[in-house]
Order: C-alpha cells, then structure tokens, then sequence
C-alpha cells in the first residue's frame, strides 16, 4: 500500500520524509514551502514520531529553547502547548485533548489517529522481512522505497534526535533498495531495476544509485542510454561536489564499451554517424570529463609515435583575495564565462572540460609553452571585465613530461 497525502476522513496525516507536513481532511496546517520552522513545528514533530513513548519534558525543553536563558523553562512550556492546542483546534480538528501528560512524559492524544510515513515506511519493512514468498516481499520493499521522499527531518539535521533518526532511516533505505534491486534481478525485471534506480538516486543522491540504473540499461541492450547517464552523473557530482565518482562507475563504463553492439552498417553510414552536427561552430572541442579522458589517453599514445608537443592546462577562477573560489551563484556565472572564454581562445584542434567547481581543463595539441601563454592572454582578455578583480590562475604540465610550470 503506498503512503498518500491525503489526510483521509479523521486521520491526522503527516510527511517526515523530505521536509515537514501536517494535513487534516486534504488541508494543509503546515509545512507550506514559505512557511517557517517554529516552536510549533518541532512539538508537534516529536510528539507525532514518538506517540506511544512519548517525550520527556527535559527533551521537549531542551529542542524548543535551546541554550536561551528564560526565566520560568515551565511556565514558556507550558504556553507553546496552550497555543498549540489552540492552533489545532482552529484548524477543524476534533476539540479533544490533543496533548496529555504523564507523570513528564507528553504524549499525542489516542483520539486522533496519525498516518506518519516513517512509520509507515518501517512498518512495511518489518512485514518484508517476514514474507518468504519473493513476489510479495518485493512488493512490500518497492512500497516502502516509494515511502522514503527525502532525508527524515532535513531542516532539523543539527538537531540530535532528529539527526539519529535520519541517519537510521537512511541505513534502513539503503538495505531496502539494495535488497529490492536482488530481488529484480532474479526476476530479470530490468524496467523496475531502472525505476527504482532513478527513484534512488532523486531522494538519495551523491550515493551512486546511477549504478541501478546504468545496470539496467546495459542488461536491456540500451548502451548509449547508460553511457548518458553516466556522462550526467559525472556532470552533476563535478558542479554540486567538486569531486568525480569512485571507480565503481568507471568501471561500469569500461564493461559497456566492451558490451556496445550495433546493426550492421556500411561504413559511410558508420561516419556520418560520427560526425559532429552543422551546429558546431569555431573554439574548442567542449566535452564532458569522461569523453576529455578518453582523448587524453589517445592523444598521449599519438604523441609516444609522432612526437607532437601537447600540453594540459588547469584553469582555475581565483577570488580577489588570490584563493579559489568554492561556491555560489557568483561562481557559477563566472564559470560559464570562463568556459565560453576558453572555447573561444583555443583552436579548434583542442579539448575543453569542466572539471570541478570554477576550474577547467584544456588539452593544447601541438603547441609550445610560450604558446600556452598566448592562450592565457587571451583567455585573460575575455574573461576579465573592466576592473574586476577576479581572475584566472593557471597550470600547465607537458603531456609526457609531467613537470608543472
């Protein structure tokens, strides 16, 4: 059964997977996308997750105050549950005692029922465990994936409880998808593998679930599909985290080279295939950082023959202050500046790549040192703009002989 929204006829639905939310009978008390995190929210969060333990007041008082120094602790307790009894009750839900107390221990009132998707999520995972028959326990798990939306509590990530519980959610997510994609795989269900695949790496990312997919791809015979997507993941892990995948998609990527088949075809067909499209103007090659490797490792083996002079050049936007820039909207204007100023710097015969946050890489072929000066000029001459004081530093190395400048 899948986890809906919905708030249902005297059920208090709630959404802690992704962000915060509380609908009663399809309306909406909170969680809103320009509503703001406040003493409400964050009783109501753990009095929901927790409503058969309860909290503990030193808890209670402990998330909703902080460190603040207050006069009365009890007494400002005491005044977040009156007002929150009477927000709820001006949002049409039965006039009942909404919270109880016991012995300091708070409690949610067991006349309201809760429809929490954490809980949800756990308790079709526990029923998972116990099914033996394969069909109904993959039903069981894709349910639950579906269920996970997002990191439990985002917002409220510095907040202890609330960091524990996502890391344990997060594990329990782990395990599910893992098993789930086993279980796909016996069925040779490559479809669902490529849809859980995608759902993964959307509520999960940076965790390599591209790898499900890209699996998927491959078994179903759709290999530039995958290489694709391998191509985005790079992409996406080089702007959002500065850093390239593990191995285990490079090798992935190698395996899919190997598997690659097409229709037979004449050669003139073959090249035309090949051949970049009408679009394609001056400057430099621009390719993503699996293609630049690629043509590295060819034009290195080509130099070993020929004796060509190439060199590789790290572009890097420096702040004012002389140190690299690290983030922000500001960076990455800047970077498509940089980028375009490149592309129109280099002859055609080079290759360009965006390599991390600010930076890029660019293979001259058949060049001198003193040429890769007059590139950087010109690239200087783009990029900078009246008195702007943020530049470009660069590094340059020969291709054979590795010794930086």
């Amino acid at each position: 059964m899948e986890y809906k929204e919905d708030g249902g006829q005297g059920v208090l639905s709630v959404q802690m997977f992704g962000g915060f939310s509380m609908s009663w009978q399809g309306l909406r008390l909170t969680g809103g996308s320009k509503s703001r995190e406040s003493q409400f929210v964050y009783l109501m969060q753990l009095l929901l997750h927790h409503p058969k333990t309860g909290v503990g007041r030193e808890l209670l008082e402990e998330v909703l105050f902080g460190e603040r120094e207050i006069d009365n602790i009890h007494n400002a307790l005491r005044s977040i549950i009156y007002n929150a009894k009477k927000r709820l009750q001006k949002a049409g839900l039965p006039n009942v005692p909404y919270i109880v107390q016991k012995n300091g221990i708070f409690y949610w009132t067991d006349q309201i029922a809760v429809s929490e998707d954490s809980v949800r999520f756990e308790e079709l995972l526990r029923k998972a465990e116990e099914l033996s028959d394969p069909e109904l326990k993959l039903r069981r798990l894709l349910d639950a994936c579906r269920l996970y939306r997002g990191e439990f509590l985002p917002q409220q990530a510095a907040v202890l409880w609330a960091a524990q519980e996502a890391r344990r959610f997060r594990q329990m997510f782990f395990s599910a998808v893992e098993t789930a994609a086993e279980l796909l795989r016996d069925r040779q269900d490559w479809n669902g593998l490529k849809q859980l695949g995608f759902h993964a790496a959307a509520v999960s990312p940076f965790a390599d679930w591209e790898l499900l997919t890209m699996e998927a791809f491959t078994a179903m015979g759709q290999y530039e599909e995958a290489r694709k997507l391998y191509d985005d993941t790079v992409e996406l892990y080089v702007q959002e985290q500065g850093v390239r995948p593990d191995g285990r998609l490079r090798k992935l990527l190698e395996r899919l080279g190997k598997q690659m088949n097409h229709q037979y075809a004449v050669l003139d067909a073959i090249q035309a295939d090949l051949a970049e499209g009408a679009e394609i103007g001056e400057g430099g090659y621009l390719c993503a950082y699996p293609e630049f490797r690629g043509i590295y490792h060819m034009v290195k083996r080509m130099m070993e023959r020929g004796g060509q002079s190439v060199y590789l050049m790290l572009c890097t936007i420096m702040d004012s202050r002389g140190r690299p820039m690290k983030g922000g909207t500001v960076l990455e204007e800047l970077a498509e500046r940089l980028e375009e100023s490149i592309c129109h710097s280099v002859r055609r015969g080079d290759t360009v790549c965006r390599y991390g946050r600010g930076q890029y890489l660019t293979l001259l072929v058949n060049t001198t040192r003193e040429n890769c000066q007059v590139v950087q000029k010109r690239i200087n001459e783009k990029f900078v703009i009246g008195r702007q004081r943020i530049g470009v530093k660069y590094h340059v190395n020969s291709v054979l002989c590795p010794i930086d400048e």
